[in-house]
């Protein structure tokens, strides 16, 4: 364990585990690793986790590394479309047997709203490119390019954002196509 977490954080595991219930156990395993990976040079990693026939327990997990976004981007969008339950368009990156009959669970996090508030904040006052904004802010969430897409549109119809070139085809927001922040 020393190896694969690093001692100070295999210590700090061992010292706070046994206080924790067993799903937050599994939580913090799950966020360890993928820190200890990025300590190691891992800029991009990915969790995904596999739950039982019940969707009770995790059977498994995969943890996704790539030091290229490229690479990350191509695997989000994979874990993604095998994510069993996706809410207002997001991914949950857990494959569950049983998700599809407890979706309220994971619809609760309202993440799609959550995506438009997060940006407005991070890309105040700033005119970016809607590919720099998915560089950017997409490392570390559950949101694909089509989340960012939609977001921006949204904000867009919203008027909190100026869209350039602002005529294009309906319903579009190319990678290309800037977003001026009020």
């Amino acid at each position: 364990m020393d190896v694969l977490f690093g001692e100070q954080r295999a210590e700090t595991l061992r010292e706070v585990l046994p206080q924790k219930m067993p799903e937050k156990r599994e939580e913090l395993v799950l966020e360890e690793s993928a820190q200890a990976i990025k300590a190691m040079g891992g800029k991009f990693v990915l969790p995904f986790r596999f739950k039982n026939a019940k969707g009770t327990r995790t059977s498994h997990s995969l943890i996704f590394v790539s030091k290229h976004f490229k690479g990350y981007e191509i695997m989000k969008d994979i874990m993604a479309k095998e994510s069993s339950v996706t809410d207002q368009g997001v991914a949950s990156f857990t494959y569950s047997p049983a998700d599809a009959s407890t979706p309220l669970l994971f619809s609760l996090a309202r993440p799609f709203d959550g995506l438009k508030e997060e940006l407005l904040q991070a890309f105040s006052g700033q005119t970016i490119s809607m590919q720099q904004i998915y560089e950017r802010h997409s490392v570390d969430t559950p949101f694909i390019k089509k989340n960012y897409k939609d977001a921006l549109l949204a904000l867009e119809a919203e008027r909190k954002i100026v869209a350039n070139p602002a005529k294009r085809k309906k319903g579009t927001f190319a990678d290309y196509v800037t977003a001026t922040f009020k």
